[in-house]
């Protein structure tokens, strides 16, 4: 049987998933843009030029995706060497990732501020708790 905290490289993969399934996104929007004639492949040596709003909101997805998710890299892996075995963890690791595909999903698309900034609040909700049950383990565990 697996350990609970080891089951946290499932939703961690997954995250590194989306975050490949944007890269591809992006790949393909800036060879659509460029073949289209709306960007030149020179704007890409030093992103001086104005960018096409579909080019723009997956390039800048995808940098978003090496911000706040790198926190939850760092807290799933704190789970997994701390031996964290609260279920709670696991399932807030999970709404986390389906909270960024959400947000993937309405960023890369309508863009629609007013359900994209709950879905990322939600993902930060998410990321606070699974920090206070490490800063809380270390705590209860910490010898005085």
């Amino acid at each position: 049987m697996i350990a609970m905290n080891t089951m946290l490289v499932y939703p961690m993969f997954a995250l590194f998933l989306l975050t490949g399934v944007v890269l591809v996104k992006m790949f393909r929007t800036r060879v659509a843009a460029v073949k289209s004639g709306k960007l030149k492949v020179g704007a890409f040596k030093v992103y001086d030029m104005p960018m096409p709003e579909d080019v723009l909101k997956v390039s800048r997805h995808f940098t978003n995706l090496f911000e706040a998710p790198v926190l939850f890299y760092v807290v799933c892996l704190l789970g997994m060497i701390l031996n964290v075995q609260a279920i709670h963890f696991l399932i807030f690791a999970w709404v986390y990732v389906i909270a960024r595909v959400v947000h993937a999903i309405i960023h890369i698309g309508s863009n629609k501020l007013k359900y994209r900034m709950p879905i990322y609040g939600l993902s930060w909700i998410c990321l606070v708790v699974m920090w206070l049950t490490i800063v809380i383990r270390v705590l209860l565990t910490a010898q005085v």
